[in-house]
């Protein structure tokens, strides 16, 4: 069953049918994980917000472990998570669409592995390639005419506040193509538990200091009014093909 993590933005997924919600019980919060589970085309979906119901969770906070686990729990074995960020190549200004095939980790202080604790011996996981190939290449056919850069390092910052303008010149020196908050320790617990496991990222606005423009939350919500149907056009299409 594939699986796909809504941002910000993406909270609501209209396109499947006979939608249940499911609560599922977690080792690693006392809360349950609503995953809401539907039906696209006779294809069985699985949808969970990133951020909670009503995108009350900020990126630092947010439960990585136990979402990646409840996906894992009910069956799922891919994952599209979909990404809003910060532009610094010159083809993501805002509305334009990447699948990242690279990934710098900026973040701190975050649970980010399940081989932590009552191991039998330490595990490590191989994350040369972060992004399962497969299911980048059905992710990008999926944008079909759509255009979309077919690859570009993601550089995931601790948040909530945005990057100052040095910190994205350190991130354009380090190889960056775009930034976001969300894309770590999510891609490396999916890789722990064997999920392929792939980012639709959106750019909302030309990160810090790239453009004079100031950047404003209302700015970022007329692109993510504007991007989100067509990003749900591309995971049904990305459904389709699973």
């Amino acid at each position: 069953m594939l699986g796909v993590i809504g941002g910000t933005g993406l909270n609501d997924p209209h396109f499947l049918q006979e939608v249940q919600l499911q609560q599922v019980a977690t080792p690693y919060d006392p809360q349950s994980v609503q995953i809401l589970k539907g039906v696209f085309q006779g294809r069985p979906v699985a949808f969970l917000p990133r951020h909670g119901q009503g995108h009350k969770i900020p990126p630092h906070r947010i439960n990585y472990r136990a979402n990646l686990w409840a996906l894992h729990a009910i069956g799922v074995n891919a994952v599209i998570g979909v990404n809003a960020v910060g532009g610094l190549h010159p083809e993501l200004g805002p509305g334009a669409l990447a699948v990242p095939d690279q990934i710098i980790d900026y973040s701190w202080g975050r649970e980010h592995t399940f081989f932590a604790d009552g191991l039998e011996h330490v595990t490590h996981i191989d994350f040369t390639h972060p992004y399962d190939e497969a299911l980048r290449q059905r992710l990008i056919r999926a944008c079909g005419d759509t255009p979309v850069l077919p690859g570009g390092v993601y550089a995931c910052t601790q948040g909530p506040r945005l990057e100052s303008a040095a910190e994205i010149q350190r991130l354009q020196r380090d190889g960056c193509d775009m930034v976001g908050m969300t894309g770590m320790p999510e891609a490396a617990l999916a890789r722990e538990l064997g999920l392929a496991y792939a980012c639709l990222a959106l750019s909302v606005n030309w990160a810090a200091g790239i453009s004079d423009e100031e950047i404003t939350m209302e700015a970022i919500g007329r692109v993510l009014d504007s991007g989100m149907s067509t990003i749900a056009a591309i995971l049904q299409r990305a459904i389709q093909e699973f």
